[in-house]
């Protein structure tokens, strides 16, 4: 196990922002997951704050329990915040979340490859999945909740046997695929945008910023929900984050949850 940059072939450091907002950064060669790894700080009284990086992971997880392929070259990464907004806040972070990775990845992408957003949080290289984010929350002993938000960058390599296009930062020919660099340059954005949220008292800025970077506005769309299947023109997100569908009778639907895939003809 390595700490704070020590593993072998693999630097990660914290961008100059984030260290000197006082996040901290731990660095391992393998785990089964950054986020468990994050979560069993929750109950052993992290004061949060805390980037958790992995080299690899063995039992990488997605939403809704899907797993997610983690060899080498890509990034694994978890921040644990403790009580970072009232409950009622805490799933905009995944938003915020969102737009810092786009504005890093861009940084690293440089003008050739096309990055966005794809609801609620994916990034999308070229039209097809590079990253994925997953957001869980415990409540510790003190009462604060605990929120841990995970990300997993294709850098390197992206899986060939998805269900969906996947592409990585190499593959759409960015102007480097570091994951370090990727790391560095995340870890700012997200301090950034976090001032910018103001523990939820201003997620007007982060709405905005999202739909300057989402993917697919007035494309046709389809949602997977509960064994329901929705389709129309994807029309951006609500003050509450929730995804807006124009179906074709003209009703436009709120969507909280759901598998998203736009139009193949226009990816």
């Amino acid at each position: 196990m390595g700490r704070n940059g020590a593993v072998r072939d693999f630097y990660c450091a914290l961008g100059p922002k984030s260290s000197r907002a006082g996040y901290r950064l731990e660095v391992f060669t393998s785990l089964a997951s950054t986020n468990d790894e994050a979560m069993s700080r929750v109950s052993a009284g992290d004061p949060g704050h805390l980037w958790i990086v992995a080299a690899t992971q063995t039992k990488g997880r997605g939403r809704m329990g899907r797993s997610w392929v983690s060899p080498p070259g890509n990034l694994y990464a978890s921040l644990l915040l403790i009580d970072p907004a009232p409950p009622a806040r805490l799933a905009e972070i995944g938003f915020v979340a969102g737009v810092a990775l786009i504005d890093a990845l861009r940084a690293l992408a440089g003008p050739g490859p096309s990055i966005r957003l794809k609801w609620p949080n994916d990034a999308l290289g070229n039209g097809a999945k590079m990253s994925g984010l997953l957001l869980e929350g415990a409540r510790p002993r003190n009462g604060f909740f605990a929120c841990v938000v995970g990300v997993g960058v294709n850098c390197a390599s992206s899986p060939s046997d998805a269900p969906y296009p996947t592409a990585s930062l190499k593959s759409v020919g960015a102007a480097s695929w570091d994951r370090g660099a990727l790391f560095a340059a995340l870890s700012d954005r997200f301090a950034d945008w976090l001032e910018v949220w103001a523990r939820g008292d201003n997620f007007a800025a982060i709405r905005a910023a999202w739909m300057e970077r989402a993917g697919g506005i007035g494309e046709r769309a389809r949602v997977d929900r509960k064994g329901e299947r929705l389709e129309g023109l994807f029309r951006g997100i609500d003050a509450q984050g929730r995804m807006l569908l124009e179906r074709l009778d003209g009703i436009v639907e709120t969507i909280e949850a759901g598998d998203v895939a736009f139009d193949p003809r226009k990816a």
